[in-house]
């Protein structure tokens, strides 16, 4: 036995004319039931008249349009139209009349140009059918019409809210695709500027400093190698990104791997900064993305002393806990613009700053009192669970350069 799930999906993997076509042939089939005969709608006071063979042509032309109701609207009003007109004007009345109703909600739910000159020529149409019944019968009261009017009129405007509802939630989904890929945009924007900044501003530095070392060929070759190591990690970082722009790619590929902290502020030393590196605490099990941002802390702030107080002293310190992550990044104030590194755009500390806002933490960054400059944040994990010992090791190292 089929499932209903499997006849729903089979259902509607049927071209939408086959699907409207067997609408179409039900009513087809209860029009010309002896039983049902003449027993539709009455309009104009015609009296009744035995199916003959223009009854067939009448109730065929009112039912099988239905069946391209969706794709050609007025094809099918104007069919139904014409049948419904032969059948009250003979006084067949058969139950296919309910074809008018269905093919002007269809056409108001449908219909994409053109509707309000198709409104008006179905009303100059019903105003000639309304003559028509005055000149082949006795007629009805005006008001009988104007009600019937009313009735049909009701069917296109039920078709056209449901067309304006189905325009608004298109127009919805869409406004949420663009805001969704704004977003990650701006995310893979925030990462690129990130690990270029960052992998650029250390090799440049590098590479200055190599301009004075032709004298001390070991310490110019030290200092190539640590150009071309920094140029190797830019471009696994960049071949991470890239990869969040295929979609082959599954989750995993989500976010770059972040590297290890104290590889960080090495090569932040072999770019000739001396950098004090401090990290207390356990990890917890499971920090989300906080470990992320806390690495693009670390990297911006130290990007940022290269750049601005090259040669300054600068501490880096990294506290784990059960519930948060807090990273201070300061200079001392000694250290001296790098003329030859890229200027700024602003945008390193304003995307630390919402990476942070997002996770619900804490950021701030500005001069101190005593001179230097100094980067914190406190990042929440997300972990509720109790995590190890929040006290534990702590790993302090000095400048090796």
């Amino acid at each position: 036995m089929i499932a209903p799930r499997r006849v729903g999906e089979l259902w509607r993997r049927l071209d939408v004319v086959v699907r409207d076509l067997l609408l179409g042939l039900l009513v087809l089939s209860l029009s010309l039931w002896p039983a049902f005969q003449n027993h539709g709608t009455l309009l104009g006071g015609v009296p009744e008249r035995p199916f003959d063979t223009l009854a067939f042509v009448a109730v065929a032309l009112q039912a099988l349009p239905l069946a391209v109701r969706r794709r050609w609207p007025v094809v099918c009003l104007a069919l139904v139209v014409a049948g419904f007109a032969l059948d009250q004007l003979r006084g067949y009345h058969s139950p296919a009349g309910i074809a008018l109703p269905v093919a002007l909600l269809s056409a108001g739910a449908y219909l994409e140009r053109y509707r309000r000159t198709v409104a008006a020529l179905c009303t100059v149409a019903y105003v000639a059918l309304t003559v028509a019944f005055h000149r082949v019968g006795p007629g009805e009261p005006a008001s009988e019409f104007v009600t019937f009017y009313l009735a049909v009129a009701l069917s296109w405007g039920i078709g056209a809210w449901l067309r304006s509802t189905r325009v608004a939630e298109a127009e919805r989904r869409h406004r949420v695709a663009e805001d969704s890929r704004a977003a990650e945009r701006a995310r893979i924007a925030g990462e690129l500027h990130d690990v270029v900044t960052h992998h650029v501003t250390a090799m440049v530095v590098q590479a200055e400093a190599a301009r004075y070392l032709t004298a001390a060929p070991d310490r110019l070759d030290q200092t190539l190698t640590a150009v071309t190591d920094t140029g190797r990690r830019a471009i696994t970082d960049l071949r991470h990104l890239l990869d969040l722009l295929n979609p082959d790619h599954g989750p995993e590929a989500r976010t770059p791997p972040v590297g290890r902290l104290l590889t960080l502020v090495e090569q932040t030393r072999r770019a000739g900064q001396p950098v004090e590196f401090t990290e207390e605490g356990t990890p917890a099990p499971s920090t989300g993305s906080a470990d992320l941002v806390a690495y693009r802390v670390v990297q911006e702030a130290l990007t940022n002393a290269l750049k601005y107080a090259h040669g300054g002293a600068t501490r880096v310190e990294v506290r784990h806990s059960e519930r948060q992550i807090t990273v201070e990044v300061g200079t001392d104030g000694s250290g001296t613009p790098v003329s030859s590194s890229p200027g700024g755009s602003g945008r390193g500390l304003a995307g630390l700053r919402e990476r942070v806002d997002v996770l619900g933490g804490d950021f701030s960054a500005g001069p101190e009192t005593g001179g230097g400059f100094v980067v914190r944040a406190r990042i929440p994990t997300g972990n509720t669970a109790t995590a190890g010992a929040t006290t534990g090791d702590t790993v302090t190292t000095g400048n090796t350069a």
